[in-house]
């Protein structure tokens, strides 16, 4: 192993996070984006390494200062934290590239160097959750993420976007302080903030009753984050009215990221130490998993607003996430963790698709993109070849996604075929909405406002068909996030009595 391999989990975080405020000095026009873009793709490359070296069967620890774990702050990469690394990291890098011109519309000069510092301290707290091995670390990265993510989505010039941010900043603390409690009454019993010792000494406890007590705080707490339904209310605003760029990086990654931590949470620390907790945690997020699918595409059915619309969708994908892992078997949590991926890598083509849209059309409501293929086939080429992967049709990720999530329910006797005919039902439900902008697009005249509709800006759409090909890659030819799933998946049950 190369000298500075070993150092990577450590440059995941600390490239964006010293970047940031170098950025504050680059006022000239522009260079505080490449700048971003630079350090974003840095990120990018170093999470490639770690997942080729996991993939190689290498194994990434990283004391700081040199102190031993649990007495100093340990960072770690396994297969499960370098999957979602990959998509946070690769969605900022695309998201930045894609989107420069619109974020140069959207953001005022004067404001542009504090809106990419703002940027790389979301991308380093996102990171930072991930290679964390230590809980009160982790809380550090979440306020740095949930503070930066505040001034993206407020970033831009729709003024809507304000009280969108007031409720998230509500809801995001609300979060935040119930993982703290939790966190709070683990480190009250145990003495550790080391996950791993956390673990380990929770089997020393003689009353268990705060150790449930704080599995439920977090679980909540991480649930909010994620936007589990019912407590979602946060987001279809936010994704709605932040700029697109900042929809097309958070829609892929953020509630990513906290499914990670409750998965990590509630397999490595818990799922050992309580008895019974794998059927208590299937109970719970079985039956919100089942509502998140049907209630959210229902809600997705009526909406009129594009961005709104595929946000209530991202509600009803953290559904099938967490309906695969309440199954708690190996086949399950790889169809749950696989679908982290290609929910990541569908979602952010279509919204990069809306952003392509946004560039000429004067609204993002159905009624303004009647007949918009005519002039915007690459555009409405890349959003359909998205949507059909929400969908789960043959030949896309979606599809490997949703194969994977009923051979696991296969497996599960009566319950498993009512929870395949959930699956099933979502996707019809995923048909109709997907197909109700694809017809509005197809079909009837745009209104050109008299002038011609020009397709979007060469880089965006470039961008948008890159990540469209992506789906159709993946779903040919899936064995990279299969397999990395599939270690993740075995990282968690190993933890299951």
């Amino acid at each position: 192993m190369s000298n500075w391999i070993p150092h990577l989990p450590a440059l995941q975080v600390v490239v964006p996070l010293l970047s940031a405020p170098l950025l504050l000095l680059l006022q000239p026009r522009g260079l505080a984006w490449a700048a971003a873009t630079a350090a974003s793709a840095c990120a990018a490359a170093i999470a490639v390494v770690l997942t080729l070296g996991v993939l190689g069967g290498e194994g990434f620890r990283y004391e700081m200062g040199a102190w031993p774990a649990p007495y100093g702050i340990e960072l770690g990469v396994d297969a499960f934290s370098a999957i979602v690394l990959l998509v946070v990291t690769v969605a900022s890098t695309l998201a930045l590239l894609a989107c420069r011109d619109t974020l140069e519309a959207d953001v005022k000069p004067e404001r542009q160097p504090l809106f990419y510092a703002a940027w790389l301290l979301e991308l380093a707290g996102l990171a930072g959750i991930l290679v964390s091995a230590d809980a009160f670390n982790i809380f550090v990265f979440m306020e740095i993420s949930s503070l930066a993510s505040y001034v993206l989505i407020a970033g831009g010039s729709d003024r809507r976007a304000l009280p969108a941010v007031y409720k998230y900043l509500i809801m995001g603390t609300i979060g935040a302080t119930f993982y703290l409690i939790g966190i709070g009454l683990i480190y009250l019993m145990t003495g550790t903030l080391n996950l791993a010792d956390m673990e380990a000494r929770i089997h020393q406890v003689a009353d268990l009753t705060p150790i449930l007590v704080a599995a439920g705080f977090i679980t909540i707490g991480l649930g909010l984050k994620a936007a589990v339904l019912p407590l979602h209310a946060w987001l279809p605003n936010a994704y709605t009215y932040a700029p697109h760029a900042v929809t097309v990086f958070l829609a892929a990654c953020s509630t990513k990221v906290s499914l990670y931590l409750l998965l990590r949470f509630d397999f490595f620390v818990f799922q050992d130490n309580l008895e019974h907790h794998d059927i208590q945690f299937s109970y719970f997020l079985m039956p919100l998993a089942i509502v998140a699918i049907l209630v959210a595409s229902g809600a997705a059915l009526f909406e009129k607003n594009l961005k709104r619309l595929f946000a209530y969708s991202s509600v009803a994908q953290v559904g099938y996430i967490l309906l695969g892992a309440s199954i708690v078997s190996i086949a399950g949590l790889t169809a749950s963790i696989v679908h982290m991926f290609n929910h990541a890598l569908a979602k952010g083509t279509v919204f990069l698709a809306i952003a392509c849209l946004a560039t000429r059309l004067r609204g993002l409501r159905l009624d303004s993109i009647v007949g918009i293929a005519r002039h915007m086939p690459w555009t409405m080429g890349a959003l359909v070849i998205g949507g059909l992967s929400l969908i789960g049709v043959p030949g896309t990720a979606g599809f490997i996604s949703k194969w994977s999530l009923i051979s696991a329910a296969l497996g599960e006797g009566a319950i498993g075929f009512a929870l395949i005919a959930v699956v099933v039902l979502g996707s019809l439900m995923a048909l109709s909405y997907v197909g109700r902008v694809i017809g509005s697009a197809y079909f009837g005249e745009v209104d050109s406002g008299g002038g011609l509709v020009r397709e979007a800006p060469a880089p965006l759409l470039t961008v948008a068909w890159l990540a469209a090909l992506g789906n159709l890659g993946f779903g040919l030819m899936p064995a990279l996030p299969l397999e990395l799933s599939s270690l993740a998946a075995e990282i968690l049950l190993a933890h299951v009595k």
